[in-house]
């Protein structure tokens, strides 16, 4: 009987093994070049973080830029329940070419305007990047507007030293933006100590209905925005939460006064005001927005109220924990006030200040309260609303930091902590 040929099993025998060389090569080529490319994401990611100075810069800019049908159909991929238009589906291929351009050249191909405004100073509005929405809708930037009519070259009063209710600045209105410090290392506020500090880089916005005019932007020298600045002010005092607030009237105090500089002159008060009390910690610029009562106004529980924005400047190079901190207290204030907030934005320097002093201290952030039609009855509202938002956040972080009592206590607060301005 004729034996079978041994080369007869050993040629299947080395093509298998050749093919799982072949396989395994394949793979670990693969694993490799996955690793690779998850290494250089994760670097990028730090690089991103390190160096981004602008929130336009960041992932949360570029979430907040996509629209929410986009996110719809995202969903509608893996959820068979979730049914959507297939005829207004955002991944059209007309939909997803205007995206692209808008996001690598910043031209909007349904608005031809935005060409111009490109290649044409001052014509680009004030860029706005929407952070964090809020429940009152985030769809709409806030508006920047100057007075109709600005005030120059008024007489200078006589200046008073700095009070709780006042604080002046020290040094010439012209000085420089900040530039930016990290906080040093403070004290613990005992009771008593003044820990807010609120005051109003435009202090002489007003509203339509309290004015009775019909000016694009009114302003007046006695009923404006100050007015609700001592309204939060009295409401943190009444819960334990020390707080002193500048009143200052910058057209009649400030020489040959330009509007385009209020942001220098508030920056002389701040820096002032923390000289003269070390524990000072979260500073609030209290403005009113330029928009109509449509976009200024929620109506909760019956009740109008004048609806917020929180600002955070670009220029700031630690923006991001301005923007922690204004998310700390947006978030208290919509469990209790659903819809009062329209969002937290981040604001460039191509029309504007875009650094609003928030490089000097992290607790700091800019906040628009009501717009042009709103009452003043509806921004008390408000700044009572935000009072117990802002005092639920220092009290939590007392409670955290309480180390042998070396803290302030809460005290009872009784009464205060229930709903006024009605």
């Amino acid at each position: 009987m004729k034996r079978p040929d041994v080369r007869t099993y050993r040629a299947p025998l080395r093509h298998r093994f050749r093919k799982i060389l072949s396989t395994g090569r394949a793979y670990l080529i693969l694993s490799l070049c996955s690793t690779v490319v998850f290494v250089m994401l994760g670097l990028a990611g730090m690089l991103q973080k390190t160096y981004a100075v602008s929130p336009v810069q960041s992932m949360k800019g570029f979430a907040a830029a996509l629209s929410g049908r986009f996110f719809e159909s995202l969903l509608g991929m893996e959820l068979p329940h979730m049914s959507a238009d297939p005829g207004t589906s955002p991944f059209e291929a007309g939909r997803m070419a205007s995206f692209l351009v808008r996001f690598l050249t910043d031209l909007n191909p349904d608005d031809p305007k935005s060409l111009l405004a490109l290649e044409m100073p001052g014509m680009s509005p004030d860029r706005s990047i929407l952070l964090r929405p809020g429940l009152g809708g985030g769809d709409e930037a806030p508006a920047d507007e100057g007075p109709t009519v600005v005030e120059e070259a008024l007489p200078e009063l006589p200046t008073t030293s700095p009070t709780e209710d006042t604080a002046e600045p020290s040094a010439s209105p012209d000085e420089a933006e900040p530039s930016p410090s990290a906080p040093g290392p403070q004290e613990p506020a005992a009771e008593g100590d003044k820990v807010v500090f609120i005051y109003h880089s435009h202090n002489r916005e007003s509203w339509l209905p309290e004015l009775n005019t019909d000016t694009a932007d009114p302003n007046d020298s006695k009923i404006n925005i100050t007015l609700v600045g001592k309204r939060l002010q009295q409401q943190l005092e009444s819960r334990g939460i020390g707080a002193a607030h500048s009143s200052k009237d910058y057209p009649t105090t400030v020489k040959s006064y330009n509007w385009n500089r209020s942001y220098q002159y508030s920056l002389q008060t701040v820096r002032q005001a923390m000289t003269d009390n070390k524990h000072l910690r979260f500073f609030f610029d209290i403005h009113r927005d330029s928009q109509k009562r449509g976009k200024t106004t929620a109506t909760i529980g019956g009740v109008d109220y004048a609806q917020v924005y929180f600002i955070i400047g670009h220029k700031n190079p630690n923006w991001q924990k301005n923007e922690e901190f204004a998310s700390q207290i947006q978030e208290r204030l919509e469990k209790k006030y659903p819809g009062l907030s329209r969002g937290i934005w981040g604001k460039t320097a191509a029309n504007g200040n875009g650094e609003y002093n928030q490089s000097l201290a992290p607790d700091s952030v800019l906040i628009e309260i009501g717009g042009v039609d709103n009452t003043l009855e509806e921004c008390y509202r408000t700044a009572d609303a935000l009072a117990e938002a802002i005092a639920d956040l220092y009290w939590e972080n007392q409670d955290a930091q309480k180390v042998n009592g070396t803290v302030a206590t809460k005290p009872d607060r009784g009464a205060a902590g229930t709903k006024t301005g009605d």
